[in-house]
C-alpha cells in the first residue's frame, strides 16, 4: 500500500514510472496489464485525452496530441496539480466573466474558455495532456449532468409548454432533416470514421446542448481533436445563428398584455415569481442546497457508472446518468426541483472547466485542418433547421415568435431561449422556453446516438 506522502508527490500510482523518450513527449510505462485496467475504465479512451498503445513487452500511456507549441516542456508541468487546477479554473472564470462583454456575449463563454485553453497549451503554458484532464473528463463532467437536469420533470414540461412544445418538436425534426441534408452535401470524409460520429454529436447539440454533444461523442468514440474542432466551429456558427434569430425577430413587438398562451401555464404568475426566486437563490448559493445537490449528483453518477459496468455498455455512462436523473426528476419533481438553482450554478462552473480542458487538449494545427469541413456542415445543418421550422410552423399556423423561441431552445438550450424571450419582452414564453430547452437536454442524447448508429453510419 503506497504511503500518503508518495501520492502527494506523485499523482499517478506507484506502478507508473515517468520517463523521457528521446526527441519525443513524456510517456508513462505500464508493465502490468491488471493495474492498467483498474486505473483506466474500458471506455476512457473515448473521452480522455490519453491514448493507449501496446508494444511487445509493455503498455505505453501517451498523449493524444503531441507537442506544446514548440516548447521542450510546458511552463506548468502536467504533474503540477495545483498549477493545472489554477489554470483551468482561471480560464473557466474568465469565460464566465467574458459573457458580460460585447465580444464574449457574441461568441459565448464556452467558446472563450475553449480558445484560452487552446492558446495556453499551444504557447507552452500548460501541457496538452495531464492527469488533471482525466479527472475533469471522468468525474467532473458526469457530475455536471444531474446538476443540470434537476428540473427535468417531463410531466410538467409537457403540461406547461403548450404550443411551444409542439414547435420545439418540429424544430427537432428540422434539425434531423438538416443533419441528413448537411451530411449528404458535406460528408466530411477527411475525418474518416469520425465523420458520422461528429455529425450525430452536432445533431444532439442542436436539439439539446453541449452536454449532449459530449455524451454522444463519448458514446460513439469521437477523437479528442475532432471533438475540439467541432465545438470551435459550431460555436462560431451558433454566434451567427443567434444574431440572425434576433434579426428575424426585429419586427415582432413586446407583449403589452398577458398573452393567451399564459393560460396554458398552471399558476403562471407564481411560476414566474418562483423562477425569479430560483435565480436569486442560484446567486446566493445556499450551503445546504448546494451540498445536497452535489451529494445527489455523486450518488446518481455512482449508480449510472455501476449499471453501465454491469451491462458492459461501452461509452454508456453519460446516457445512463441522464436517464436516471430524468426519471427521478419526473417521479419526484418537488424534491429535485428544490435543488435545481444551486445545481445549475455549480454545473455552469464545471462545464466551463470542461470547455477549458477541451481547448487545452486541442491542437491549433488539427483545429485549422479539421474545422473548415465541420464549419460547412454545421452551417448547412442550422440553415436547413431554420428554414424547415419556419416553413412548417407557418404551414401549421404557429406564431413566428413561438417558432423563434422554439428554435432557440433547440440550438441554444434553455438559457439562451430564456434570454431571448426576456430581451424581446415575450414574458409568456420565458418559462415554456426554459422547459422546452430542458426537454431537449433530456432526450437529445438517446435520439442522436440511435440516429448515428442506424442512419448516419450507413450513409
Amino acid at each position: 500500500m503506497a504511503s500518503s506522502s508518495h501520492y502527494s508527490s506523485n499523482p499517478l500510482p506507484r506502478f507508473l514510472s515517468s520517463r523521457r523518450m528521446d526527441n519525443g513527449p513524456s510517456f508513462y510505462l505500464l508493465p502490468f496489464r491488471n493495474h492498467l485496467s483498474s486505473y483506466l475504465p474500458h471506455h476512457s479512451h473515448h473521452c480522455c485525452p490519453i491514448l493507449l498503445r501496446r508494444s511487445k513487452r509493455k503498455f505505453i500511456l501517451g498523449q493524444a496530441i503531441s507537442g506544446t507549441g514548440g516548447f521542450s516542456a510546458p511552463i506548468i508541468s502536467p504533474g503540477d496539480h495545483w498549477g493545472m487546477w489554477t489554470t483551468l479554473f482561471a480560464t473557466a472564470s474568465f469565460g464566465i466573466w467574458s459573457e458580460k462583454t460585447r465580444v464574449g456575449s457574441a461568441i459565448s463563454g464556452a467558446m472563450v474558455s475553449i480558445l484560452v485553453g487552446l492558446v495556453a497549451s499551444s504557447v507552452g503554458l500548460i501541457s496538452a495532456d495531464s492527469p488533471v484532464y482525466y479527472i475533469v473528463l471522468e468525474f467532473l463532467l458526469p457530475l455536471a449532468v444531474p446538476l443540470l437536469l434537476f428540473n427535468a420533470d417531463l410531466r410538467r414540461i409537457m403540461k406547461s409548454t403548450g404550443t411551444l412544445l409542439l414547435a420545439f418538436l418540429i424544430g427537432s425534426v428540422a434539425t434531423t432533416i438538416g443533419t441528413l441534408v448537411a451530411f449528404l452535401i458535406v460528408p466530411m470524409r477527411s475525418l474518416g470514421q469520425d465523420s458520422w460520429k461528429i455529425a450525430a454529436a452536432l445533431m444532439s447539440r442542436h436539439i439539446g446542448g453541449a452536454i449532449n454533444y459530449v455524451a454522444v461523442s463519448e458514446a460513439l468514440g469521437v477523437s479528442p481533436s475532432v471533438l475540439t474542432a467541432g465545438l470551435a466551429a459550431d460555436n462560431v456558427v451558433c454566434a451567427i445563428y443567434f444574431a440572425s434569430l434576433f434579426a428575424l425577430a426585429s419586427n415582432i413587438p413586446a407583449e403589452l398584455s398577458p398573452s393567451p398562451h399564459e393560460n396554458l401555464l398552471q399558476n403562471g404568475h407564481q411560476d414566474r415569481d418562483k423562477l425569479s426566486d430560483d435565480h436569486k437563490q442560484a446567486n446566493n448559493l445556499p450551503v445546504l442546497q448546494s451540498a445536497m445537490a452535489v451529494t445527489v449528483s455523486f450518488t446518481i453518477c455512482k449508480l449510472g457508472t455501476y449499471i453501465t459496468n454491469v451491462i458492459g455498455l461501452q461509452g454508456g455512462k453519460l446516457p445512463c446518468i441522464t436517464a436516471i436523473i430524468v426519471v427521478l426528476a419526473t417521479m419526484f419533481p418537488t424534491q429535485f426541483g428544490a435543488l435545481a438553482p444551486s445545481g445549475e450554478a455549480i454545473a455552469l462552473l464545471l462545464m466551463q472547466v470542461f470547455f477549458a480542458v477541451v481547448g487545452a487538449n486541442g491542437s491549433v494545427r488539427n483545429v485549422i485542418n479539421t474545422t473548415p469541413a465541420i464549419f460547412a456542415y454545421s452551417t448547412i445543418q442550422i440553415a436547413v433547421h431554420v428554414a424547415v421550422i419556419l416553413g412548417l410552423g407557418k404551414l401549421f399556423g404557429f406564431e413566428k415568435k413561438i417558432l423563434l423561441i422554439a428554435s432557440n431552445a433547440n440550438v441554444g438550450g434553455p438559457t439562451t431561449a430564456c434570454g431571448m424571450a426576456t430581451a424581446k419582452g415575450w414574458n409568456s414564453l420565458i418559462i415554456p422556453g426554459i422547459l422546452a430547452g430542458v426537454m431537449g437536454l433530456a432526450i437529445a442524447t438517446f435520439i442522436c446516438i440511435g440516429f448515428g448508429l442506424f442512419v448516419l453510419k450507413h450513409m
